[in-house]
């Protein structure tokens, strides 16, 4: 078992959700059961599953919920590209989410990758 609070990985994602809650809040309210949910829902995956696969038994079942955080954090990353082209986000608010998002990536699948050996 890890401690969640501990690991950079969760503190930066949860940190992240607030930023994605905040720039959602302006997307056009015809979204709110699209993109918007989608999107929030996504980045909320990231932290929880991190949290979650720190309380599993075993580094195996650890590593199974850092995948998970890993394709969430992907799947936020093309949220952010199609929200960009849709022109609900503009370029900057764009590139500040998309470097956070990448830098998410990073962590967890360093986790991954300690956790692998």
């Amino acid at each position: 078992m890890h401690r969640f609070k501990e690991l950079i990985a969760w503190q930066k994602s949860r940190s992240f959700v607030k930023d994605i809650y905040d720039s959602t809040s302006h997307f056009p309210k015809e979204e709110i059961y699209g993109i918007t949910s989608q999107i929030r829902r996504a980045s909320v995956s990231i932290p929880t599953n991190v949290a979650e696969g720190a309380g599993r038994r075993t580094n195996a079942q650890f590593l199974t919920f850092l995948d998970y955080a890993l394709g969430s954090a992907i799947e936020v990353e093309n949220l952010l590209i199609l929200s960009h082209d849709l022109e609900f986000i503009d370029f900057e608010r764009y590139q500040t989410l998309e470097s956070k998002c990448l830098e998410i990536q990073k962590l967890v699948y360093s986790l991954i990758s300690k956790f692998s050996k």
